[in-house]
């Protein structure tokens, strides 16, 4: 709807409230409304004595045979689209798979149930996402996803089967963080109270989804190295030696690429941005190298050999993590201000 600016007096200049927002948010002549100036140059009105938001709350009605995975995803799905309370209902007694799925990804998103019987569930997120610091919240998921990222390249060149299982069980907690930031970051999308409060706009919103999902496919392929590792241990494999030294060679790189990216992302870094991506070429060439040192060997184990090819793929997943998020960092470095 359009307003015409109008004068009032010699220097101000109003105009007139849609008499259908002032209905809605019951409001009268002689009422305060609050003006807040937007990162994109727009203004934003508020009622200045806000209402009391009920909370939003869906509930999902499962079938008896409905698998567990999808019983997980729905919730998930209701989570992250804001739902603060989720009630999963079933017309006969949950099974004994379904409840301990529900449970489990209960846990994973930060939500408690409140309430429970052997046909309903109900889960609430006690998290205020207004209180959040994305920013301290997307460093402490890297810190994570970085020292995972390490230990797994330590425990594949010591062949460390112990390292590796501590390195896959803190995969949980990445997926917890990234749960959290992308409920945030997609609440933020749609609130623009809640962007101008974490001081983000459309484009930051689009930039920190992409940043969190990258962080969080380094931590799972380095959750795969870590699985291979522990694999080839039970079945009594080992890599050539020269095989390993070129994979931790060619990991390191690839792992000190991703960490440098996400500081440029923060600082905005468009010389180590550019760096980066030019970098990529070198491990590019280490994998061609570890491919032919691979299928040349005397290795003739068929199991060792997928083993190699899946550690191979994961090392470079995480340097196109890195890219893409280096790329992120350059169009952020021309983004504009206001």
């Amino acid at each position: 709807m359009d307003r015409k600016i109008m004068a009032l007096g010699r220097s101000s200049l109003v105009i007139s409230l849609p008499k259908h927002w002032v209905k809605l948010n019951e409001l009268k002549q002689g009422d305060v409304v609050s003006l807040a100036v937007q990162r994109d140059r727009s203004l934003v009105v508020f009622p200045s004595v806000k209402k009391e938001e009920e909370p939003k709350e869906i509930t999902l009605h499962v079938e008896p045979d409905e698998r567990e995975s999808l019983i997980v995803r729905r919730i998930v799905g209701c989570y992250l689209s804001g739902y603060s309370g989720i009630k999963v209902v079933s017309k006969n007694i949950f099974s004994v798979a379904q409840s301990k799925a529900i449970r489990n990804i209960s846990r994973m998103l930060y939500m408690r149930i409140m309430e429970s019987d052997p046909k309903s569930m109900y889960l609430q997120t006690l998290i205020d996402e207004s209180r959040a610091s994305l920013e301290l919240a997307i460093h402490r998921m890297h810190l994570i996803s970085y020292s995972m990222c390490k230990d797994a390249l330590n425990s594949l060149k010591n062949q460390d089967s112990m390292l590796a299982k501590a390195v896959f069980s803190l995969d949980d907690d990445v997926d917890h963080f990234g749960f959290f930031l992308l409920r945030v970051i997609r609440d933020a999308a749609q609130d623009t109270a809640l962007a101008n409060q974490l001081g983000m706009d459309s484009l930051d919103c689009m930039d920190h989804q992409t940043l969190v999902y990258r962080v969080e496919h380094t931590a799972d392929h380095s959750a795969n190295i870590a699985k291979h590792v522990i694999m080839l241990e039970g079945y009594k494999q080992k890599i050539p030696e020269d095989l390993l030294t070129l994979m931790f060679t060619a990991g390191t790189m690839a792992i000190d690429l991703y960490d440098k990216a996400v500081n440029a992302f923060f600082q905005r870094a468009l010389t180590d941005s550019v760096e980066i991506l030019e970098q990529q070429g070198n491990i590019e060439k280490l994998d061609r190298e570890i491919a032919s040192k691979a299928f040349m060997s005397k290795q003739k184990n068929a199991l060792t050999i997928c083993a190699i090819c899946s550690l191979r793929d994961s090392i470079k997943r995480i340097a196109e993590c890195a890219a893409d998020i280096a790329e992120i960092a350059i169009n952020r470095a021309y983004k504009m201000t206001t």
